[in-house]
């Protein structure tokens, strides 16, 4: 400072005396707090979607692939040899019973009829002729016993000779055979009229086979054979095949395990059967459990049922698999919604969210799914709410803020399917 005025000596001092203070009151505004710190460093609340669990009538079912047949199948074919003269429907169509199908020429078979008619007259002819010769043969053995009887009255007073007597004697006793014969006639001729009644039948029978009926109400199937082509009797392929689809059967089969509780609730009345085509949406069919078969498959283990389906909206289809579910009863159950369930190497867990909006997890027993739920044996009471999304994001004891859930909004959520 050797040099310096006196006057930049006291600017100095007094700048460093002013700026000394300054620098403990900003020190003292930036002093940070330990409890804001704090609540810097913890993570915000995780927003999650809750569910509450709810009790729900909840049925006990059985659930199958099956396999959906007719009704009633016939295989149409022809009982007489000949061609098709006419086709009398398209592939395809529903058919009426007693509808007209095919029609084989009937020439041949007409002629048959004609034949068996004239042959028919014929021993009706030859019957009468028979009754005829009876009558007269009739006649002539009275006439012959009445003269036999008189001679032998004169043979015994002695007025013609013996030898004439016997003559007489003789040829009434011819007479009596011409009669037995001649009704013997009649046994045969009336026994060859029934033959060609017979006959006549056969091939009127034979006429009608060449009309081919639809056997049952159904639906066609397609065509093997068209008109003009030459056919024979009970050939295979079928001409056609007719399928009854209102109503149809669904086949299916269960393991043997279930089979004492399809007998005891079967018992009760008839079972409730819905079935849906694989792969499609939409209603399922309504049926009744219609037949449970008198043995198990030793081979599978399992026993075979069908259930019957009204199938009006001809939804099912022959031969379409189908998922079946069989609903032998309903209880009160404790649900949540599927999503909650989570697994791991210790079991299933569900994230429940206390009271003081912390999440909380839990190990549950899960029974079986139901629709979009999982029935809950134990670890979950109704009314708690259960974290259905975001259980990622989540850790036990953490802090949760609950969102609305999108899915209801958006109208996203699965469809339970509910018995009638």
């Amino acid at each position: 400072m050797v040099g310096l005025p006196w006057s930049a000596l006291v600017v100095r001092k007094s700048t460093l005396t002013v700026s000394i203070p300054l620098i403990f009151v900003l020190n003292g505004c930036s002093t940070p707090d330990p409890a804001k710190i704090a609540q810097q460093k913890s993570p915000p609340p995780t927003q999650v979607i809750v569910a509450k669990a709810e009790k729900r009538q909840v049925p006990i079912e059985i659930r199958a692939i099956g396999n959906i047949e007719a009704f009633s199948a016939v295989d149409v074919k022809s009982q007489v040899a000949g061609p098709i003269a006419r086709v009398a429907f398209e592939e395809g169509d529903d058919v009426r019973k007693g509808q007209i199908l095919f029609e084989i020429d009937p020439r041949p078979f007409q002629q048959a009829v004609q034949q068996a008619e004239a042959e028919l007259a014929a021993r009706k002819a030859a019957l009468a002729q028979a009754e005829a010769n009876y009558q007269r043969d009739v006649a002539q053995a009275a006439n012959a016993r009445s003269q036999a009887n008189r001679y032998a009255e004169l043979t015994a007073k002695g007025i013609i000779a013996r030898e004439q007597n016997e003559q007489l004697q003789t040829t009434a006793l011819a007479a009596d055979k011409a009669v037995a014969a001649s009704k013997a006639s009649i046994e045969s001729a009336r026994a060859a009229i029934k033959g060609a009644e017979a006959q006549l039948g056969d091939a009127r029978l034979q006429l009608s086979y060449a009309t081919i009926r639809a056997p049952i109400s159904g639906r066609a199937g397609s065509l093997t054979r068209k008109e003009g082509n030459l056919v024979t009797a009970n050939s295979d392929p079928p001409l056609v095949v007719i399928n009854q689809i209102t109503p149809v059967y669904a086949t299916f089969s269960v393991p043997e395990q279930s089979l004492t509780e399809l007998r005891r609730y079967s018992s009760a009345g008839k079972l409730i059967v819905q079935a849906i085509p694989q792969n499609e949406l939409g209603d399922p069919a309504q049926g009744v459990l219609d037949f449970l078969d008198n043995r198990v498959d030793t081979s599978s283990g399992t026993i075979l049922l069908k259930a019957r389906f009204q199938n009006k909206d001809r939804h099912l289809w022959p031969g379409q698999f189908v998922n079946v579910v069989v609903r032998l009863t309903s209880q009160m159950e404790t649900v949540v919604p599927s999503t909650a369930v989570k697994n791991a190497q210790q079991g299933n867990y569900v994230f429940v969210v206390k009271p003081d909006s912390t999440a909380e997890q839990r190990t549950v027993q899960s029974a079986r799914s139901w629709g979009e739920f999982t029935v809950i044996d134990k670890g979950v009471d109704p009314g708690e709410q259960v974290i259905v999304e975001g259980q990622l994001r989540v850790r036990p004891g953490a802090k949760v803020a609950i969102a609305p859930d999108r899915r209801n909004q958006e109208g996203t959520r699965a469809r339970t399917v509910d018995f009638e």
